[in-house]
């Protein structure tokens, strides 16, 4: 089963918006929330709410596909996000998030008995390419016991 597969299936709310997991890497993952009309905003774009979804669940993507190896100790919990709208979003939108440190250091961490925290970075965009959304997700490796 892959990354989007395993999310889609046990993260309900990606499979409420119907977010499509495009490409799930340890560099880089990319999902798409489709235009749908029951998820818009009052100017008929996506709504805030469902940005935030798929900018976080682009986060858990990456974060799974970085640590899924260390699932058997470790459980990888969001701890705080932040997000900002730039330009009006039309269309579908698709996330692409990326980690803000090495993985290796991150493990060197846990390794090491302590609770690594890293940033995951998202940018948000339109079809056309421009960046509707910048958004930031920090994320722990909380060790199992």
């Amino acid at each position: 089963m892959s990354i989007g597969e395993m999310l889609a299936a046990t993260v309900p709310m990606a499979r409420t918006l119907n977010l499509e997991f495009l490409e799930t890497s340890p560099e880089r993952a990319v999902v798409s929330l489709p235009d749908q009309g029951e998820y818009h905003n009052h100017v008929g774009g996506p709504h805030a709410g469902a940005m935030f979804t798929l900018g976080e669940s682009a986060s858990g993507a990456i974060v799974l596909a970085a640590f899924g190896d260390q699932l058997s100790r470790a459980v990888p919990l969001a701890v705080s996000a932040e997000i900002s709208y730039k330009k009006l979003a039309m269309g579908a939108v698709t996330a692409t998030a990326t980690l803000g440190r090495p993985a290796a250091e991150v493990v060197a961490q846990l390794d090491a008995g302590e609770r690594p925290e890293f940033p995951v970075t998202i940018a948000i965009q339109r079809a056309d390419g421009a960046v509707t959304g910048e958004m930031v997700v920090v994320w722990t490796l909380r060790p199992n016991g």
